[in-house]
């Protein structure tokens, strides 16, 4: 994972000393209200229906096992309301479930980022203190800037690699960080790359996706998509070039986002997106940009090219583990150790095939550690969860974990040979559940328990579905399914690009959900990026477990052998889906 140099440190240090002299300024009243909210924006301090929400960064989803045993500290040590706050919360959450809001936990977004709930404003510096003591902060976590530049959990190890994109994406986040012309964008900006054949990083819904490619002479490059994103317009991105030099990205990327600064609406938040920008204007855009880089590059002496030598300073920081040294037994030996084990247990079958991906090391895995397990909602993890992870990452992974888009923690430098002990201390903390890319494997935003924008909560609703679907021989008959669940418009669920989508929508000012089919976000299981479509008129929280039912009971009695329920629903049609979701509403009214 990346290493800190030395001016690295001083600067998040530095900027941690700000926010302290910020926060005494706006506490004894020398700074406005309005004054300080930009400032505390600009370190991931929102304020959210309730309570303070912390967003940290987690470039490229890289964590330490030190990191880890930090933000378990936070968690434990801070994450805690006010007894009134938490009290008038969970009155007011109580109307739709028995659920409990959580404190003391961590929650991984779908941007691998972490976030805190319930932490008090006063106690704000003492935490970015403590997160800049293991190299960690807040910085473009929100904002109209270039936020958390995020990437693929496999990036430096996955075995269809092209080319590692952690050194491009640190170089992009060096030349972001300060630059003062995109400061202040007519709205946020998100940038996604990956470097691997297959897109793990949902790069066409982003406002710019990089797609690292080799053109016919071998050599290495970028696909740019420009314009993607979700909200209340999903679109995919428009691809402005198939093949970039890779030396030129940097300049490239400074003449796509010149343009949507000096364009992009500033009248309306809800169109201010550059993605709003691309559909408007077309070909336009794309020669404008064309002209500007043209501008950059003939004119402007080119001056974010990136060097070989800049690349290789930055790659140089990008540290492969010590791995313990050992005697590794042979592949044939750790191969039929780990069929013996997997004959004695099914559980551990299962676990093999769904958890474990191969590695660039043959000798090597990727472990998927799932957190989503009944009464936990989608991306949490309590402090103490995160200290047993850390302890995981230690003994296995070479003390590194990497949070997932999935928001799901992947342990990268496990021994196969360790993958029994891996699976037993795992299944012992509550990790081991075989579900990755099924059914429960689903992706929530914190909802209206939380966020002050959401129009319903996706919580409960997440965990309806989950206690429906126990049974991992049915989840394993039903295959391969995204679920995605947003509170709100505003997509932080991503719940477009699912499978089955699930949005949390006001209708007379109480909580109804809209069901989606089709959508994809890129990967090899889904194919190509797409929105999914809305099945009908929405649906009250009552009656979301039954629709999600109808439509897998409609994939069931309708695919053929070896058809995923996205194979099966392209080739019949959404038609039945959509008359199966319908009727399940009748049959609750009718019990009702």
């Amino acid at each position: 994972m990346y290493q800190y140099t030395d001016f690295d440190r001083q600067f998040v240090h530095q900027r941690a000393a700000q926010f302290r002299d910020q926060l005494e300024r706006w506490q004894k009243g020398r700074l406005h209200e309005d004054e300080f909210r930009p400032l505390r924006l600009q370190n991931g301090w929102y304020v959210q229906r309730y309570a303070p929400m912390l967003r940290v960064a987690v470039p490229y989803g890289e964590l330490s096992s030190r990191q880890l045993r930090v933000l378990a500290r936070i968690a434990r040590e801070y994450d805690e309301p006010e007894a009134e706050v938490y009290r008038k919360a969970v009155e007011t959450q109580g109307l739709l479930g028995s659920h409990k809001l959580p404190t003391h936990y961590a929650h991984f977004s779908t941007r691998q980022n972490v976030q805190y709930n319930w932490i008090p404003l006063a106690k704000s510096a003492d935490v970015m203190d403590l997160l800049a003591s293991v190299d960690m902060h807040g910085i473009q976590t929100s904002g109209n800037c270039i936020r958390n530049i995020t990437s693929d959990e496999r990036a430096g190890i996955a075995v269809d690699e092209i080319a590692d994109p952690r050194p491009f994406a640190e170089i992009m986040r060096q030349w972001s960080t300060l630059h003062p012309e995109f400061a202040f964008l007519p709205r946020k900006f998100k940038i996604a790359i990956t470097g691997a054949a297959e897109d793990r990083a949902a790069t066409g819904w982003h406002d710019v996706g990089l797609h690292v490619v080799k053109n016919e002479a071998g050599e290495i490059g970028f696909r740019v998509q420009v314009g993607g994103g979700m909200g209340r317009t999903p679109i995919i991105g428009t691809v402005l070039r198939e093949f970039l030099p890779w030396q030129q990205i940097m300049n490239y990327l400074e003449a796509v986002i010149r343009v949507y600064n000096r364009y992009g609406r500033r009248d309306n938040i809800y169109k201010a997106r550059i993605k709003i920008l691309v559909k408007a204007e077309g070909q336009r855009y794309i020669d404008d940009v064309e002209t500007e880089y043209k501008q950059i590059i003939e004119h402007d002496g080119a001056p974010h090219t990136i060097t070989q030598a800049e690349f290789d300073r930055v790659a140089a920081s990008f540290v492969p583990p010590t791995l313990a040294t050992r005697v590794l037994q042979s592949a044939e030996k750790t191969d039929a150790e780990l069929r013996h084990h997997a004959d004695d247990d099914v559980m551990f079958a299962r676990w093999l095939a769904r958890n474990v991906a191969p590695h660039k090391n043959p000798a090597l895995r990727a472990v998927t550690l799932s957190f989503k397990r009944l009464k936990q909602a989608p991306g949490d993890a309590s402090a103490s969860q995160l200290d047993t992870l850390a302890e995981l990452a230690d003994r296995f992974s070479a003390g590194e974990a990497r949070v997932t888009h999935d928001q799901n923690i992947v342990l990268p430098w496990v021994h196969a040979e360790d993958l029994h002990a891996l699976w037993l201390a795992a299944r012992a903390a509550g990790f081991a559940s075989a579900n990755v890319h099924l059914l429960t494997d689903m992706i929530a935003c914190p909802g209206g328990d939380f966020c002050a924008l959401a129009n319903a909560r996706s919580i409960p609703i997440a965990e309806a579905i989950t206690e429906r679907y126990q049974d991992l021989d049915e989840l394993d008959d039903l295959g391969e399914i995204d679920l995605h669940i947003s509170g709100c418009i505003n997509s932080c669920g991503h719940h477009h690009s699912g499978h089955i989508g699930i949005l949390g929508v006001d209708k007379d000012g109480k909580e109804w959900y809209q069901v989606s089919l089709g959508g994809s976000d890129g990967s090899t299981l889904s194919g190509a990026p797409v929105a999914g479509k809305a099945v009908g008129p929405s649906f009250s929280a009552a009656e979301v477990p039954g629709v999600i039912e109808a439509v897998l009971t409609t994939y069931r009695d309708t695919r053929v052998s070896g058809e995923t329920f996205i194979d099966t629903l392209r080739r019949v049609g959404p038609d039945p889906f959509k008359a199966a979701a319908n009727g399940a509403r009748f049959k609750v009214e009718e019990a009702a």
